[in-house]
């Protein structure tokens, strides 16, 4: 074909539809400098070898700018230049610092920041991987040899003057990194074009490669996330690929994973946000306090909640008014005050969230662009021993109560309680069968062993436990035995996974990783049509890897890379339980 025949490289294009794959978009950042935004070619010319779009992002510290744009990628490449002004560090400059780039540097320490929220899968190179550690906890040293980085007897030359391309000095790689993985060795060379280094990577990331001298030369996410930095140049070098097509390849497990949720309507059937009200949170801003704000549900793709109204047990000789931090008479106004706060939240949001009372409400909600909020209660104690308080809470549009806490009550007795009753109460019996009338489901988290067994017996319709774990796995008097999931299983009901560290391993810090170990272990006990997650946020529940609500949509690419469908993936995020709240809701009297 003739170079210069335009008109002939178009009619390739419209031959056939779609004429081009999608790919992943990677943002690039750009560098600057004599007020131009520039870019070495051996970025761009590296993300499109390794099968991405790439795209500039200009040094625009405008935050507006900034969200908008990261709504359009699907991966982000930091990369190299100039040195971070310490200033932004909280330090004063020492004389072996170079220069600063001041139009860089607060754009992309909000980029990088911004983008770690949205779970965008990330590549720090050189000063890229200082951004990361600047924006997300670590630490930068200046100068190598002023700040004595590393180990001063055994000191490489970090800054070296031949041609770029050529490896001057070589890197150790853990064994167990992502690093490892790609290059398949535990000593590689690299080019080195520093004097500055991460001294500090912080909680979220661990090195995983270092000079013989001990300076850091590569880290990545420690929580489950699509994020590395090296210290080297690898668009440079002949064998740098592995990283931009590691990078392409994460980008388009997140696209896929956004694309999933934009058609999978995703549900929490537990959290605890209202016990936070008393500290005066705000749900409409990124509250540090909350694990659950509409900013974390937006970046993490959830679409709904379940909110629940917590009422603490009292132990012998204590009364509800002590446990509480409000000035109510008694446990049904409590429950009411909780819900009329959840619902003014609502009210003062309401073109952006909803409360829902119905599985058809939350579907109208997504389609809307509206996040959803149902009502739950934690602890039957809320009907203050009267049957009526069933009708009055189903009329308020609650979808659950769980029967009980930490503590037996005068329904049932507790998992952590003392048998008062031998399981449910013939007080709890009248509860179910009301429960039952008016649509509110059943659920047996906290119940006991006995209590579990007698309210499958009394209810005519299926049960749930919204937050309960396995039992097999993590010998908790919370969760449940496989025999129990197994009756719940034949009754037409659902188990939600928690995200309770107590109730996902007995030692040792929980993650992700037990998450998913304890739902593929109720899917092999019970089947795909009976699992969930109700991940008791903001009630002490949040993992490493699932730490808030932003961090959802890590578990939907966590099920994709295990094969789950669309259709498992649609049941595991809310299906099945809203299978049990139709039942609940159509069987109402």
């Amino acid at each position: 074909m003739d170079r210069f025949d335009w008109q002939a490289r178009l009619a390739d294009v419209h031959s056939s539809f779609p004429g081009v794959e999608r790919k992943p978009v990677i943002g690039i950042t750009g560098n600057h400098a004599d007020t131009d935004c520039r870019l070495s070619e051996m970025y761009y010319k590296s993300v499109a070898a390794a099968g991405g779009v790439p795209v500039i992002i200009p040094p625009v510290a405008d935050a507006g700018v900034i969200v908008n744009t990261l709504g359009r990628i699907d991966g982000l490449l930091l990369s190299g230049g100039a040195d971070y002004n310490p200033l932004y560090a909280g330090e004063e400059p020492l004389p072996a610092l170079h220069g600063v780039n001041a139009e860089r540097d607060l754009p992309e320490l909000l980029v990088a920041r911004l983008a770690y929220d949205r779970q965008i899968p990330m590549l720090g190179i050189c000063r890229g991987i200082q951004t990361l550690a600047m924006a997300l906890g670590g630490k930068v040293a200046q100068d190598i040899d002023a700040a004595g980085a590393g180990d001063p007897g055994l000191r490489v030359k970090h800054s070296q003057d031949t041609r770029r391309d050529e490896p001057t000095h070589s890197v150790r790689i853990e064994r167990d990194s992502i690093l490892h993985t790609l290059y398949g060795s535990e000593r590689i060379a690299v080019n080195s074009f520093h004097h500055q280094a991460v001294a500090l990577a912080g909680e979220r990331f661990r090195v995983t490669a270092v000079a013989a001298d001990g300076v850091v030369e590569a880290i990545e996410s420690r929580e489950f996330k699509s994020i590395m930095g090296v210290q080297w140049h690898p668009e440079c070098m002949e064998d740098g690929l592995p990283l931009f097509c590691w990078l392409v390849k994460q980008a388009a497990h997140y696209r896929g994973a956004h694309r999933l949720h934009d058609r999978v309507l995703t549900l929490d059937t537990h959290c605890d946000t209202p016990m936070l009200f008393p500290q005066g949170v705000r749900f409409d801003s990124r509250d540090p306090q909350l694990l659950v704000d509409l900013h974390k549900m937006t970046e993490g793709r959830q679409d709904a909640t379940i909110m629940v109204a917590y009422l603490p047990q009292p132990g012998m000789g204590e009364t509800f008014s002590s446990k509480v931090d409000f000035d109510v008479n008694g446990p049904t106004e409590y429950a009411d005050m909780i819900f009329d706060k959840i619902e003014e939240i609502v009210m003062r949001n309401k073109d952006y969230v909803s409360i829902a009372r119905t599985p058809a409400d939350l579907h109208e909600d997504k389609r809307h662009n509206r996040k959803s909020v149902m009502l739950g209660i934690e602890n039957g104690l809320a009907l203050g021993g009267n049957i009526a308080g069933v009708k009055h809470f189903a009329q308020r549009g609650v979808v659950y109560i769980t029967l009980c806490h930490n503590g037996d009550n005068d329904i049932c007795d507790s998992a952590r309680g003392c048998d008062t009753h031998g399981g449910v109460s013939r007080f709890g019996e009248q509860v179910i069968k009301e429960m039952n009338r008016n649509g509110i489901m059943v659920d047996l988290s906290h119940a006991s062993e006995k209590s579990f067994y007698d309210a499958i017996d009394i209810s005519g319709v299926p049960i749930v436990c919204s937050h309960s774990s396995a039992k097999a796995l993590c010998d908790h008097p919370r969760n449940l035995t496989d025999d129990q999931m197994r009756a719940l299983a034949r009754t037409g009901g659902v188990a939600q996974i928690t995200l309770y560290g107590g109730f996902l391993r007995r030692e040792g810090e929980a993650t992700v990783a037990d998450a998913m170990a304890h739902l593929e272990h109720a899917v092999k006990i019970m089947g795909i049509d009976h699992v969930g997650i109700g991940t008791d946020f903001d009630g002490d529940g949040g993992i490493r890897g699932l730490a808030n609500s932003a961090e959802l949509i890590n578990f939907t690419r966590m099920l994709l890379a295990r094969r789950y469908s669309e259709s498992d993936i649609r049941k595991i995020w809310g299906g099945n339980f809203l299978r049990v709240m139709n039942i609940a809701q159509r069987s109402r009297e």
